[in-house]
């Protein structure tokens, strides 16, 4: 296909997408720049009669061994378009922009509202589907309103539409049962392809101390190795990484998946790990904290793939 907003390859090793370094191989993978490129993505996934899974920056999903048997769609939208207004920006960013450089991008020009999301990975588009968050901020604080792609068109949607809660949005929730099997192109939901946030104006010195201050707790509680962040979402009023460390799991290993040293709430791939063996880290875990704390832990990571937990 011959289009400068789409490059569609076959037989595709997913791992390298994916901060896990975990996944098997997709049948295709298409990767998009504009709304324009989604669209020719979707009517190749029609065209093909296979199920499409979407794919922002591969940073909270673990991506089954077995692969993916349709159409991986990767968002690669990083347009950024700020209006002023006074002290205030409108800020509209295309899904496929990563966080973090975003994020550094807007605070060095003092725009405030975005620093404690200094490092964090991903895309935006990611982050708005998930609700992403940490350090007492997450996306909904900021975002005005969504473009997502819905049947055949892109549509505007103000934030209160999407239901933003801990880690989840109306989108996520529909498209969790699709996970396994992929999004059939007769009940595709909606695509999330850009977002505009709410900035306010702020002293870039100020803000670059706070960024400073950020990157370096995050660095102080990261650990080593390549993992998707936080695996389980914190219980009301508690940590799930506290929970993990004191049911004796700091330092658990499976395979070549380990529960970090450093953090509970990491599992890090120690250099061969397979979905398989993070899958039982994580069915070891819920059981242990559930048998001792009468807590069930719920996962933040995303399942993509035949894998149930």
């Amino acid at each position: 296909m011959d289009n400068p907003d789409i490059i569609i390859e076959s037989a595709v090793s997913l791992a390298a997408l994916t901060s896990w370094r975990i996944g098997g191989v997709a049948r295709h993978l298409a990767t998009v720049s504009s709304v324009v490129g989604l669209q020719h993505a979707l009517q190749f996934a029609e065209q093909q009669r296979l199920p499409v899974w979407i794919l922002g920056g591969g940073s909270n999903i673990l991506m089954s061994d077995a692969g993916l048997n349709g159409v991986v769609i990767r968002m690669r939208d990083q347009h950024l378009h700020i209006v002023e207004h006074s002290d205030q920006a409108h800020i509209h960013i295309g899904a496929g922009a990563q966080m973090a450089g975003t994020v550094r991008r807007l605070s060095k020009q003092g725009w405030c509202g975005l620093t404690w999301a200094e490092g964090l990975p991903g895309t935006v588009g990611g982050a708005v589907y998930g609700n992403a968050g940490c350090y007492g901020g997450e996306m909904a604080q900021s975002v005005a309103s969504v473009d997502i792609w819905h049947q055949g068109a892109v549509q505007t949607q103000p934030a209160t539409h999407f239901a933003f809660q801990y880690r989840s949005s109306a989108i996520k929730a529909h498209n969790a049962q699709f996970m396994r099997t992929g999004m059939p192109i007769a009940d595709l939901g909606p695509i999330v392809v850009g977002a505009t946030i709410t900035l306010q104006r702020g002293d870039a010195a100020a803000l670059a101390t706070a960024m400073a201050s950020t990157a370096a707790l995050r660095r102080s509680k990261t650990p080593q190795g390549s993992s998707c962040g936080s695996v389980f979402k914190n219980p009301p009023g508690d940590s799930a990484g506290r929970l993990i460390d004191a049911a004796g799991l700091r330092g658990y290993t499976y395979g070549g998946a380990m529960v970090a040293e450093k953090h509970a709430n990491y599992i890090v791939n120690r250099g061969q790990a397979t979905s398989a063996d993070v899958l039982h880290i994580m069915h070891h875990v819920r059981a242990q904290v559930d048998r001792i704390f009468g807590i069930q832990l719920e996962p933040e990571v995303q399942l993509l793939g035949d894998m149930t937990l």
